[in-house]
């Protein structure tokens, strides 16, 4: 089968490999060209790309179960697995990998090049080609690009047919964020060993992260709502570095005995969570052939890393799908019901939970006469550790979110009770202001 695939993204270049090695023979379509001579890769039109990323054990999964030798390219490349070392009756555990979104994606797309079966073609997918009412192909640059099946993995902007499905959901995440990488000096040790998976801590109006990343390299982030404009001043170089200096957990990584910038403050793009699902309003499949796959179906709050996850979730289920399949307009329906059932929730938790941390970031209580959110509950865990038997598999995606509701009436009366989450040392948001005021006069 011919496959065209639109966008070179982690979804198109896992799914055109696994395709590859299936016997299908795969364009990849995307205006980037990839790395440069001299090693330099921009990405345009991939705000995330420089930003930090957290990669799950989900992915690793996936990567095992297509393309082992990817995994240990990325090793090999310097990325590291996340490991949760033995405690009690718990065995030594693998929860992720340390690696940039750059070091991911390269190498991903070093093994798309090298895979028989693979092309690339630089250009725009103008349009899907049709006839007699399913897809043939694309229009690329003007020219055709026949093809038996299309899947549109374009990304969270991509508007490839985008008349065609029903219009999805979406919503301001509420937030904007800033993001700075750093290496480690060498000899130097990393910062606090005690964050295997890195570390985010809620101060009072706003959120600070330590991404651990690959070669020795940490991304630091700091994310506020999107309507304080005082503390967007954080996208100034002079401003943010006041602020990590301050900052408990992110000073510690900027030492500048211990770490040195490598790149400069990267302002983060307009934040959504999106879901939008295959079908046109009658519930059909509106042009057999077409499958859209990856961030067209669902983006959420990077904040928790989830996006790979989701994305290369939908590719591995579509590709297993795809396989032994003739009918590829009952694999889009499967999919579409799959991802109903196992993609969407996360969406869902992303809305609620976002709008409520806006709310508690304003200086809300939470509202007991509504339904708890995920973070209320997994801030509990707190005040009561056993509740990690139903929270820990909810944070690792090992569970889905709706298996929240067993311990909602325990986490509730805890509330009820007058329990708050401690309020971590570090200045106040209106502090932070104060502190990173006088650095930009």
């Amino acid at each position: 089968m011919k496959v065209a695939i639109v966008g070179a993204g982690p979804t198109g270049l896992y799914t055109a490999i696994a395709l590859a090695r299936r016997g299908h023979r795969v364009t990849v379509v995307d205006r980037d060209p990839g790395p440069a001579p001299d090693g330099g890769w921009e990405r345009r039109g991939v705000m995330q790309f420089h930003h930090p990323h957290g990669l799950r054990r989900q992915i690793i999964t996936v990567l095992d179960a297509e393309m082992p030798d990817v995994r240990q390219g990325l090793l090999s490349a310097g990325a590291e697995l996340t490991i949760l070392p033995a405690e009690g009756q718990r065995p030594r555990t693998v929860i992720g990998m340390q690696c940039g979104r750059m070091t991911f994606e390269r190498v991903l797309r070093e093994a798309a090049v090298a895979q028989p079966g693979v092309t690339f073609l630089a250009g725009h997918a103008d349009d899907v080609l049709s006839t007699g009412g399913r897809a043939t192909g694309l229009r690329v640059d003007g020219a055709e690009l026949p093809a038996d099946l299309v899947l549109n993995a374009s990304g969270r902007n991509g508007r490839l047919a985008d008349d065609l499905r029903v219009p999805g959901d979406g919503s301001d995440c509420g937030l904007s964020y800033v993001s700075r990488q750093y290496a480690l000096l060498p000899g130097a040790e990393p910062g606090p060993t005690n964050v295997p998976i890195g570390l985010i801590s809620r101060f009072p109006g706003y959120l600070a992260g330590v991404f651990l990343q690959d070669n020795r390299t940490v991304s630091l982030l700091i994310a506020r709502p999107s309507t304080d404009r005082q503390l967007a001043d954080l996208r100034f170089e002079a401003a943010f570095e006041a602020a990590v200096r301050a900052i408990p957990g992110l000073r510690e990584w900027t030492d500048p005995d211990r770490t040195t910038p490598i790149t400069g403050v990267l302002p983060g793009g307009h934040l959504r969570n999106t879901y939008r699902g295959q079908l046109d309003p009658g519930g059909r499949v509106p042009l057999p052939g077409l499958i859209h796959v990856g961030d067209t179906v669902c983006t959420t709050n990077p904040t928790a890393g989830r996006g790979i996850t989701t994305s290369l979730l939908q590719a591995h289920r579509l590709v297993n799908l795809l396989d032994g399949s003739t009918d590829v307009e009952a694999v889009t329906l499967e999919l579409d019901t799959w991802c109903t059932e196992q993609i969407r929730p996360w969406y869902d938790d992303h809305v609620s939970w976002d709008a409520d941390q806006v709310r508690q970031w304003s200086g809300e209580d939470v509202d007991l006469n509504r339904p708890l959110t995920s973070g209320h509950i997994v801030e509990a865990a707190a005040a009561e550790p056993p509740l990690m038997r139903v929270i820990g598999p909810y944070l690792t995606m090992e569970a889905l979110p709706a298996t929240l509701a067993e311990v909602e009436p325990q986490v509730r009366e805890i509330y009820h009770r007058g329990w708050r989450p401690a309020v971590p040392a570090g200045p106040t948001r209106d502090e932070l202001v104060s502190l990173i005021a006088p650095v930009l006069t």
